[in-house]
């Protein structure tokens, strides 16, 4: 009897203490709400250090872009090298806070974007947990794309602004804004938006899709679930220039009606803006104006960029499941 009556105490004090032991686990909202968070930090990272590591060509490329002048990559390099010359080395990141002002929400949004969007068309098409097949995998690269220029474009505008111009004529980034607004009205600032989403939607696409098709053919085919660092860097050089070429022209076109206030043309229409830089510099060589240097550049950006975000993302990942051991 006795034995019988501290079994029995023994057993309800373990059926009273079983419910209590899943407290230690995270809320399933925190965990999402950590994920997107680690998304957003790990796409800002990825951001700001790819577009600073080749700010100096993206600046040489936009000023091609913007002028009539015929592309060469001695003309490229006279030009960086004039203005290392007559403003000093730290001229050729002029615009460049700007650009961080830009890239970092940019990049943050993205690559956030890009997780949910897969996640959600992952389970509209019963992949949940698996690599999505290659048409899901495109439309939530162009989607992410999509959502991020959006939310960010007049940002572009004014590094696109400063990019072109003398720092004598827009101190600080502020200091675009309010000129364009007094000036030109805020209209301007949304212009070029047009070709910069219908750039964006193949751009983003393609990018976002090679990359993941890359890895997903690596884990399949060496039998490693994660593919090391350079093979990282490869994947999105890759991805960047199957991307970045598919978009050019629009890429150009963009760049012609954002500065078009500060350069003396009046472009209405992306249709009109085409006809008048082929009627001037030719199909090649107007619309494909300084593409050769986004060969050098797109890769070395978009590889470091999905790099930066991968190893930012498993690191955090790491820390967190420390952080939840010590607990």
């Amino acid at each position: 009897m006795g034995n019988g009556v501290r079994e029995g105490q023994v057993d309800f004090k373990r059926q009273d203490a079983e419910p209590t032991t899943p407290t230690h686990l995270p809320p399933e909202g925190n965990q999402e709400n950590k994920k997107v968070l680690n998304s957003l930090m790990s796409g800002a990272l990825a951001g700001a250090v790819a577009k600073t590591a080749v700010a100096p060509l993206d600046r040489t490329k936009i000023m091609f872009q913007v002028s009539s002048k015929r592309f060469s990559a001695k003309e490229a390099y006279r030009l960086i090298y004039r203005t290392y010359l007559n403003e000093g080395l730290w001229s050729l990141w002029r615009g460049n806070s700007a650009t961080m002002v830009r890239v970092i929400p940019y990049a943050a949004i993205q690559f956030c974007a890009h997780e949910e969007y897969k996640q959600l068309l992952g389970s509209y098409y019963g992949f949940q947990g698996k690599a999505l097949t290659p048409f899901p995998r495109f439309i939530a690269g162009s989607l992410a794309g999509t959502t991020a220029a959006m939310l960010t474009y007049p940002l572009d505008m004014v590094r696109a602004r400063m990019a072109v111009t003398p720092k004598e004529m827009y101190s600080n980034i502020v200091h675009v804004f309010v000129r364009i607004s007094r000036e030109e009205g805020l209209k301007t600032l949304y212009r070029g938006f047009t070709p910069t989403i219908l750039g964006v939607i193949p751009y983003a696409g393609l990018s976002f899709f090679t990359y993941e098709t890359l890895k997903k053919l690596h884990a399949d085919h060496s039998g490693k679930s994660q593919p090391s660092p350079p093979e990282r860097l490869l994947f999105g050089a890759c991805a960047g220039l199957i991307g970045q070429s598919a978009s050019y022209p629009l890429d150009v076109v963009r760049r012609r009606m954002q500065t078009a206030g500060v350069m003396g043309h009046t472009y209405s229409s992306i249709l009109l803006t085409m006809q008048e830089i082929i009627r001037e510099e030719g199909l090649i060589r107007g619309l494909y104006k300084g593409l050769s240097m986004n060969w050098v550049k797109g890769p070395i950006a978009v590889g470091i960029s999905f790099t930066t975000f991968d190893l930012t993302q498993i690191l955090l990942r790491k820390l967190q499941h420390s952080t939840n051991v010590e607990r």
